[in-house]
């Protein structure tokens, strides 16, 4: 490729991340605004559905852990409307974990659309399952333990719930804070700290089976072997992105995001062409993406400030 075509791919190339990054940028916004009124209708009323179950979930259980019971299994019970109404409200002003329950809830649902456009397993992907059949039992194991997790995830997913402690550290840790002002029992938020393990929720045992793959990670990179989960890990984990941004490439209308971040990934155009036809039916490169190094895609998506 000549430096007058480079220059005009790239210069397309950069006007279309933008538009994608613009789109990501208005969701939180939007999201807090729609969840405070009655524009529901305006957006994707399942999307804001799953958010706000997961926003009054994670409050309902932070007041069970208050008055001193176990947020897993009574989580919902007697809690006062007024009060947890109040404290959802709080949480909806975090706009970092209200962009963690979004991606979530997009993960649920582009999962679902994969199920019914392409059998794609939204559980057992047969990439995991050649994980649970591996020789080396600690890569088993943790396999065996990462699609029990997704199980629980896709059942709660549909019951628009969110575990306290399938949060990543630094939000659960935050939302702990938070609930230490008001704590009557001290005591009882100490033992939820206690019990808190990253690694051992959904999110930490992909990452900890991605890591366990080691060079194998790129078997993962393809979405209809490996499942919308380990993809979205491995891709985020390969690129060195946020996993929500690698689950909100696979939505439609983010091509451009998902093509570049499996080219920094080091995937081949014929490869990447093949993921975009998964994702959306008309999904094609721009001309003259074969020509985009693996280098140069990681440059574009750092640039885009994501």
């Amino acid at each position: 490729m000549d430096l007058a075509a480079g220059a005009d791919v790239e210069a397309i190339l950069t006007d279309e991340l933008a538009r994608e990054a613009r789109a990501l940028a208005a969701v939180v916004p939007v999201l807090r605004h729609l969840l405070s009124s009655d524009a529901e209708a305006l957006v994707s009323e399942a999307i804001l559905a799953r958010v706000r179950g997961m926003i009054f979930d994670l409050a309902a259980q932070l007041l069970a852990a208050l008055a001193g019971r176990d947020p897993a299994t009574c989580a919902h019970a007697s809690a006062d409307p007024a009060v947890l109404d109040r404290l959802a409200a709080t949480l909806m002003a975090d706009e970092a974990l209200l962009g963690f329950c979004h991606a979530l809830a997009a993960e649920g649902l582009i999962a679902e659309r994969l199920h019914q456009r392409h059998a794609i397993d939204p559980v057992l992907s047969p990439l995991l399952q050649e994980l649970i059949a591996s020789e080396d039992p600690a890569i088993a194991s943790l396999a065996m333990s990462t699609l029990a997790a997704q199980s629980r995830f896709v059942q709660r997913q549909r019951r628009m719930e969110l575990p306290l402690g399938e949060l990543p550290a630094e939000l659960f840790h935050r939302l702990i804070g938070r609930a230490q002002t008001e704590a009557q029992d001290a005591a009882a938020l100490g033992r939820l700290q206690a019990g808190y393990d990253e690694a051992t929720g959904r999110l930490g045992l992909l990452a900890r089976l991605v890591a366990a793959m080691r060079h194998g990670a790129l078997a993962a990179l393809a979405l209809d072997h490996a499942g919308l989960a380990l993809f979205a890990s491995a891709l985020a984990i390969t690129t060195r992105q946020q996993r929500g941004d690698a689950v909100l490439a696979c939505h439609e209308g983010q091509g451009l995001r998902l093509a570049l971040m499996l080219r920094a990934g080091e995937l081949s155009p014929a490869g990447i062409e093949r993921q975009l036809l998964l994702v959306e039916p008309s999904g094609r490169l721009p001309r003259g993406f074969g020509g985009v190094s693996a280098e140069r895609a990681a440059a574009l998506l750092g640039g885009g400030g994501l």
